[in-house]
Formats: structure tokens, sequence, C-alpha cells
């Protein structure tokens, strides 16, 4: 089946269009230039403000003109992986989706469902002459994922709607009222180089093959962080022989946990075997630990050719000591929702710039205080290990409004449309919208959408048959907005 013959029609196609228009975060332009043809063609109001975000505003249809104003809420970028083997510019090559089965799927890279199938949603609204609604405005916001620029520089009097519908949400059948806050924490090892002795044996260590994943959403999934593999088994050689870190690269984005990592090391010749044996009892260690989340991990170790330095051995084995110490993962679950992740981490990338080990980390938490306390928590490992950090500002989270006139719409129209109710929860991924909260503390917010799974990794999936439930549940409660006051 091709894309063009999925239900609903209008949304896949404008999804298909949208896979079209390159969108790394913070470099929307594509994407806003897009947004400003296509409010242009169909004669509807469009505003870009000086950081960015679109808004399109659509009369009400007829019938329609008293009810309150609705702000359909989504972001502009997507975030940019690949997998290692796949040739992509992200900043001038389409997405490919493809079906594969019940799923959308893309070849070799994330698909941008999230959140094009947001942006999708709103122009097929906004296009159509037959959806009942009432005034309505879609804001489309810039550079979500990396910094949440747009939703952190928006003026106060952009946005002038009562409701908003956030079109961020990857669970189909769960309403989101709240989610967590969050901040980067990143950190800046200098070092010394030193020459590779020549009777030394260089080697190239890859882990590979992880799932990755949001670092939010799929945190408490058990998943492994290339980043922590691959550093645990390069200080077990580093406590062994003598050992020459030459360099490493693991990781990308900071929303993303790590799939793949790898590092270029020189040992004695004369322990060569024994690195390779020390390899096949770590990898079957870990693929113990990992026999369920992580199926596909694969660590190689291939000969290369002598690098001329590497790191001074000692401040080499002190910056792997503290990567070691940098706390990974799920730090606290809610002590008032169960099963709910309150507070986690992630070692999100390594790279050599410059001279420097550059390590980002990011943390969420939906409470603020926790949220600086395992800031703190990562910083002193990186303190300890001589390292120069800096931790964000960060952003906020949304607290829960469980008597949210909005929520009360979506779930009896999902009742009524489905005949079941909806699960109704926060989310430990961020949201803008605690940030709108800031400028705009009376909107009354939901979020939903339809499922998607491997966001932010080259796994990346939606399905299908959700879209449809998904746009048939949002019609339902276009239709049902409340009159003005």
């Amino acid at each position: 089946m091709e894309i063009k013959e999925l239900k609903p029609i209008e949304v896949f196609h404008y999804f298909s269009e949208i896979c079209k228009v390159p969108r790394p975060s913070k470099k929307e332009e594509k994407m806003i230039a897009f947004l400003k043809a296509f409010g242009k063609e169909h004669g509807l109001a469009t505003t870009v403000d000086e950081v960015g975000n679109v808004k399109i505003d659509a009369p009400a249809t007829k019938g329609m003109e008293n009810r309150k104003k609705i702000i359909l809420q989504c972001h502009e970028d997507m975030v940019c992986e690949k997998n290692a083997d796949v040739k992509h510019d992200f900043s001038k090559d389409p997405i490919e989706p493809y079906v594969d089965g019940e799923w959308l799927r893309a070849k070799g890279t994330t698909l941008g469902a999230d959140d094009g199938i947001g942006i999708a949603t709103c122009l097929a609204i906004l296009a159509s002459k037959d959806v009942e609604h009432g005034p309505i405005e879609c804001v489309f916001t810039r550079d979500e994922e990396t910094g949440m620029t747009g939703a952190f520089g928006m003026k106060a009097d952009f946005m002038d709607g009562d409701i908003l519908i956030n079109l961020d949400s990857e669970d189909e059948g769960e309403m989101f009222i709240g989610c967590a806050g969050g901040a980067s924490t990143e950190a800046d090892f200098k070092y010394k180089v030193v020459p590779v002795p020549e009777d030394f044996y260089s080697f190239k260590v890859e882990v590979k093959g992880l799932n990755g994943g949001h670092s939010g959403d799929d945190i408490n999934k058990g998943r492994a962080n290339a980043n922590k593999l691959l550093v645990r088994f390069l200080l077990k050689l580093a406590d062994k022989y003598p050992f020459y870190l030459c360099s490493i690269d693991g990781g990308g984005l900071h929303n993303a946990i790590p799939r793949e990592a790898h590092a270029v090391c020189a040992v004695p010749t004369a322990v060569k075997e024994h690195v390779r044996a020390d390899l096949n009892i770590y990898i079957a260690e870990v693929e113990r630990e990992f026999a369920v989340t992580e199926k596909g991990l694969a660590m190689d170790l291939n000969t290369v050719r002598r690098p001329k330095e590497a790191i001074d051995p000692r401040a080499g084995k002190k910056i792997l000591r503290s990567l070691y110490a940098v706390f990974n993962g799920v730090y606290a679950m809610s002590q008032s929702i169960p099963g709910f992740v309150e507070t986690s981490t992630n070692l999100a990338s390594i790279k050599m710039i410059d001279g420097k080990i550059h390590v980002v980390t990011s943390q969420r938490s939906s409470i603020e205080s926790q949220c600086a306390d395992v800031s703190e928590t990562v910083r002193s490992a990186f303190l300890l290990g001589g390292a120069k950090v800096v931790t964000g500002d960060g952003y906020p989270g949304w607290e829960p409004n469980p008597n949210s006139e909005i929520l009360k719409i979506v779930v009896e129209s999902y009742k009524n449309i489905f005949g079941r109710e909806p699960k109704v929860r926060a989310i430990h991924a961020g949201l803008e919208c605690g940030l709108f909260l800031k400028s705009y503390p009376k909107l009354d917010m939901v979020s939903f959408g339809p499922t998607m799974r491997g966001v932010h990794s080259p796994d990346e999936r939606l399905e299908i048959k959700t879209v449809d439930m998904f746009w048939k549940h949002l019609m339902d409660v276009l239709k049902n907005i409340p009159v003005k006051d």
C-alpha cells in the first residue's frame, strides 16, 4: 500500500508533503517557508514571529462563530537520527517513508512523525471545507526538540485562544494533562596528548544494534545506553593493562538514548588476544543483562592503523571513571502516581571537539527540586573528574489540572466514539505546555495523538490505524467546543 492510499487521506497527503521538507532542529527555515506558502495559497492570515513560530488563523465554519477559540499546537522540527550505514543529509534530503504492515516507517532514518503528523493534521483541518469548528489558530513552534526555542521566545500576545490542544503525544487513547520539566548538564574535559608507543596494538571497539529511543518516554523500558556500555568496557581495559584512549564518540541528541558508540584505543601488542577474550566475556555479560530489551546488541573489535597521539593515560582513566560514575536512567519513581517516572537522567553524547571531550546529559523531573537534585548528582561526578560543568536553566513542567474543561470534553468524546474510557495521565517527556503557562496562565490545555514507537531513533514508526482514530476523535472534539462566556 502507498502512503497516498492511507486513511485519513487528507492527513497522509500532507504528511507525505512534509516529508519532502527538511526541518532539522534550529534549521527550520524551509518548513517556515512551506507553512507561509500554505497560508497564502489558502487565503488564511499567517503570522511569523521574531523567533520563527508560525501562526495560521482560520475563521469558524458557519454556525460555530460563538465557540471558544481553539489553539491547535505542534512543532516544526524533527529529530534527525540515522543508522550508521545510511547516507542521508537531513539539511536537503527528503525523508523516505514506507508502509510496513500496520506501521509507517522511514528508510534508515527517523520518520519525523514526531511532530510531522501534528503538522499534517493542522494543515488538513485548515484546508478542509467539511470539518466543523469554531475559530481556530494553528501554532507551529520552532526548535522544540533541542531547546524549545520557539516556546521560550514566544511573546505573550502571539496566541489569543482560550483552549490549547497540543498534538505532540504518542499513545492513542491516552490524554495527557501534565509533563516533566527538564534541564541539560554539559561537561568539558581538557586533556594533554602523548605519543602512542610504537609497540602497541591499536583497535576500534564499537557498540551498536541498540534500540535507543526517547530519553523521557522510553527511559523506564530497561534499554541499554551505548555510551555507558562502551565506557564500562574501556574502564575494564584501563584497570587491567597499560591503556591509551585515542578517541571516543557516542550518541547524538540530548533527548535520545544513545544507540551506538565507539572508541579507538591502544594496548601492548602482547595482550592483543587477551583484549579480544575480555570483549567476548563482556559481551556475554551484557547480553544476559539486556536479554529482554536489547536482542540486537552487538560489539565489534577491529584492528586499525596506530594513531600518532592519545589522551595522557592518567587523564584518560580519570575521564572514564567520571563517565562511569555519571548516573543514567530512572532516578526516582512518583510516590503519588503508581508506575510513573518522576525523575531521570540520560548520558546522551560524548564527543571530542577542539582538544576537549564534550559530554551532554539531560535531566527530567515533574518536581523542580528533584530536577535540581539529579542535575547536581550528574554535575558532581563530572566535577570529581576535573571537568568544567554547566547546567542550563531548563524548562518548566506542566502541572496537571484534573478539573480541566477541555479534558472533560476530550474524555466524553472518546467514550462516545470508541465505547471505552481513555487513560488520563502525565508524561515523563517535555512538552511546551509548561512554558505556555508562563505567558498564558489561563490557558486550558490537553495533549493527545496517534501511537508512535521508537521516536528519536531510526526505528521510529507510526501506527497507521491510530491516525484515523486520532482524526475522528479530534473532529468530534472540535464540534463540541463550548460557547464563549
